[in-house]
C-alpha cells in the first residue's frame, strides 16, 4: 500500500481548497444564521466534479474513494454542517443509485445528481427504526403499475433541499424480518408528501428534515434494486457510507485540534503561554497521535474499496474511531477556550456538538463495536 496521495488527487485537493476558502468561509457565518445551504454551492461543487461522481466512458461511476474522503475530511475541518450535506446527497442518495439501480435508473439520475442539479436524501429512520433498520413501519402497497407509500421518515438530513428520496418500507409485510422492506425513489415535489423541517443544534447549516408520506403514488419503474432487499440494500450503503462519515468526523476531530492549538500558543495563564505547561504538550501529543492513527486507517479503508476488497470491517473501525478522537479533541479544544466555548457563535462551539452527531450518523457507537465483533468472530482472528 502506497501511502502518498497520487498526483492527479494532489491536485484537484489542491483546486478544492482555494474554492473552499474563497466560496465557503466568507458566506458561513451568514449560513449559520440562516440554517440553510444554498443549492448553487451543490451546482459549483458539480460543475467542478466534486460530488463524489466522475464520467467515465459515457457512465457515471463513483469517484476514488480516498478523493472524497480527502475533499470531505477538508470541509469537515472549516463546517462539519456543510461536509454532512454533501456527504447526504453523496454516500447516502446517490450511492444508492450507484449500487442498486439498474441501468436506465442510472442514466437517468446520475448525470443530474452528479452535477448538483438534482440532490438525492436518504429516507430511512424512523420514530421506532434507527439503529434497529429492519423495524421500519412506513407502507408500500402495490398496486396497478407501482406502489402507495404511507408513513413517516423522522430525521432526514437534506430532506428540505433534496428532490429525490431513496425510501424504505415495507413491500410484503407477511415475509420474513430481512425480506419484508423495499426501496424506492420518490420524488418530493409528490402528491401527499408534507416536509417538516426540525430545529437541531448540531450539523449546523444543514436541514434535519421530517418527511410524512400520505397515498404517495410511486411507479413501478422507481423500485430501486430488488423487491424485498431493501434492508440488505440500506445497510450496504451504510457500509460505504462509513468511509465518508468517517472522513468527515477526522476533520471535525482535525478542525477542533488546530483551533486548539492555535490558542494554547496565544492564551495565557498562571504568567505563561497555556501551550509551555507540560501536560497541554501531553494532550496534544495524545491527540495529534489519535488524529494521525485513525487517518491511516481510514486510507486503508479506501485502499480495501479500490481494490474491491472486504473493507466491511475497516470501515467500522474507522468509523468508531473517528468518532472517539472527534468527542475527545473537541471537547479539549472547548476547554482550551474556556468560558468562550459556550457561545453558540463562536468558531469552537461546533466542534463537540458535531462530533456528538457523527456519532450517530451510519450507526452508533454501539453498533460499529457489534459489527467489529462479529467481523472479528467471522474472520476467525479469536
Amino acid at each position: 500500500m502506497d501511502l502518498r496521495i497520487p498526483t492527479e488527487i494532489e491536485k484537484e485537493l489542491g483546486l478544492y481548497r482555494e474554492f473552499i476558502s474563497k466560496r465557503l468561509l466568507p458566506n458561513l457565518a451568514g449560513w449559520y444564521a440562516e440554517k440553510q445551504i444554498p443549492r448553487d454551492f451543490f451546482l459549483e461543487l458539480g460543475t467542478r466534479g466534486w460530488l463524489g461522481l466522475t464520467a467515465e466512458g459515457g457512465q457515471i461511476r463513483e469517484q476514488n474513494p480516498l478523493q472524497t474522503a480527502l475533499m470531505l475530511e477538508h470541509l469537515g475541518t472549516i463546517s462539519p454542517g456543510t461536509g454532512v450535506a454533501v456527504l447526504a446527497h453523496v454516500s447516502l442518495g446517490a450511492q444508492g443509485i450507484v449500487l442498486f439501480g439498474n441501468q436506465e435508473q442510472r442514466d437517468r439520475y446520475l448525470p443530474l445528481a452528479s452535477r448538483g442539479e438534482t440532490l438525492v436524501c436518504l429516507g430511512n429512520t424512523e420514530p421506532g427504526a434507527g439503529s434497529d433498520v429492519a423495524a421500519v413501519a412506513a407502507t408500500a402497497t402495490k398496486v396497478d403499475g407501482g406502489w402507495i407509500i404511507n408513513g413517516v421518515k423522522s430525521y432526514v438530513t437534506n430532506g428540505a433541499i433534496s428532490d429525490l428520496a431513496l425510501v424504505t418500507a415495507v413491500s410484503d409485510p407477511a415475509a420474513e424480518r430481512n425480506s419484508r422492506i423495499s426501496m424506492f425513489l420518490v420524488d418530493l415535489t409528490a402528491k401527499g408528501i408534507t416536509r417538516t423541517k426540525l430545529h437541531k443544534e448540531v450539523w449546523i447549516p444543514s436541514d434535519l428534515t421530517r418527511i410524512k408520506f400520505e397515498e404517495v403514488f410511486v411507479p413501478e419503474a422507481d423500485l430501486i434494486g430488488e423487491r424485498g432487499r431493501g434492508l440488505q440494500q440500506v445497510l450496504e450503503i451504510f457500509t460505504n457510507s462509513r468511509i465518508t462519515i468517517a472522513a468527515l468526523t477526522l476533520g471535525t476531530a482535525e478542525g477542533a485540534f488546530l483551533a486548539g492549538v492555535e490558542h494554547a500558543k496565544k492564551r495565557r495563564a498562571f504568567g505563561k503561554k497555556v501551550i509551555e505547561f507540560q501536560a497541554k504538550a501531553f494532550e496534544i501529543a495524545d491527540f495529534y497521535s489519535k488524529i494521525e492513527a485513525t487517518r491511516l486507517l481510514l486510507w486503508k479503508t479506501c485502499w480495501e474499496k479500490e481494490l474491491g476488497a472486504d473493507f466491511r470491517l475497516s470501515a467500522s473501525i474507522a468509523k468508531y474511531l473517528s468518532v472517539e478522537t472527534a468527542r475527545a479533541t473537541g471537547q479539549w479544544a472547548a476547554d482550551v477556550f474556556g468560558a468562550a466555548s459556550v457561545i453558540f457563535e463562536h468558531p469552537v462551539h461546533k466542534y463537540p456538538m458535531d462530533a456528538w452527531a457523527s456519532s450517530l450518523g451510519e450507526g452508533t457507537q454501539d453498533v460499529q463495536k457489534l459489527i467489529i465483533f462479529r467481523e472479528f468472530m467471522r474472520r476467525g482472528m479469536a
